[in-house]
């Protein structure tokens, strides 16, 4: 009977059938290329080696939404900041997976800054005395430039990134990834598989037409066996900046987030309202939670951090 590794792509040959890494569904696979080539399946080299990268970083949290628009990128980048002012003393690093649309140096007002390699590796781009980014956008000519590639040469670059990146010491590595269920989520919880994933923060907006994905995004996670942290909901509300009034944008017409969670025996974290504001200071690279510490928005997020803080370090002994 053929081999199916563990967490293979849906409809997977096996490794010792014929068609092992041949067949349609091993596209985009980061073990085709070993399948292919018939040498006896083995471990990926690669785990070990971004196992010993990352020794060093205490807690790895994959950011997802089965949803495009949800503002995953942006609740990456509040997270970062938030997480990196909560302690001064502890280190924030942000990964940006999203190959194709790598929004977070703009977000984080870095755009424009370039990566810089050593005996060591990659040095990350300092956003703060303690929060870095990586992310492909610091190596194209423009920020223009379409990346127009297919899933194993996307996931080459994630494994680059994870054996690659010298982060040093920290205490929360946040990836950032695309909408979906596909190559680069794959990627990365296998490349992670060593060194061991915290679990996954899922970030979707009240709405059925986003829940119907966030859903597959959950049964996602539990299909690999990464766990779910929790489940964050932005652009809940809409909180107006001037008179502070409230109205629902995105009408949550089947209970939104926490009937969602409620009904998946999910975690809801908190809920992030819609602040225009917000949306500038992203535009602008600006620190939203520093320019405006009294927006409901920031008050949200204090408490969904603290969560995910309470979560990842657990009960602290007395």
């Amino acid at each position: 009977m053929s081999s199916v590794p563990e967490n293979a792509p849906n409809h997977c040959p096996g490794t010792q059938s014929e068609d092992a890494g041949k067949a349609s569904a091993c596209a985009g696979c980061p073990n085709q290329n070993i399948c292919a080539s018939g040498v006896p399946a083995g471990p990926d080299p690669a785990l070990e080696i971004i196992k010993e990268r990352l020794a060093n970083v205490k807690h790895k949290i994959i950011i997802l939404s089965g949803k495009g628009g949800v503002g995953k990128s942006t609740v990456t980048s509040l997270l970062g900041h938030a997480l990196a002012k909560l302690n001064p003393d502890a280190n924030v690093g942000i990964l940006d997976a999203d190959i194709c649309g790598p929004s977070q140096p703009r977000v984080l007002g870095v755009s424009g800054e370039q990566v810089h390699n050593s005996g060591s590796g990659w040095s990350p781009v300092y956003v703060t005395d303690n929060l870095s980014l990586m992310s492909i956008g610091f190596l194209l000519g423009s920020p223009d430039d379409a990346v127009i590639w297919r899933g194993p040469k996307k996931n080459g670059m994630i494994k680059q990134f994870l054996s690659e990146v010298d982060w040093g010491d920290l205490d929360y590595l946040l990836i950032d990834t695309p909408p979906g269920t596909s190559d680069e989520h794959l990627s990365v919880i296998q490349y992670l598989s060593a060194a061991g994933a915290s679990g996954a923060l899922v970030v979707t907006t009240p709405q059925e037409v986003a829940l119907l994905d966030v859903r597959k995004e959950i049964q996602f996670c539990r299909k690999v066996g990464l766990p779910v942290l929790g489940v964050v909901e932005n652009m809940s509300l809409f909180v107006c900046p001037n008179c502070q009034a409230r109205s629902e944008i995105f009408p949550a017409t089947t209970g939104g987030a926490r009937a969602m969670c409620a009904a998946l025996g999910a975690r809801l974290l908190g809920a992030l309202p819609l602040d225009p504001l917000l949306a500038r200071c992203c535009d602008a690279g600006a620190d939203f939670a520093a320019d405006l510490p009294h927006s409901p928005a920031v008050r949200a997020l204090r408490d969904i951090v603290a969560e995910i803080v309470a979560t990842c370090e657990g009960p602290k002994s007395s």
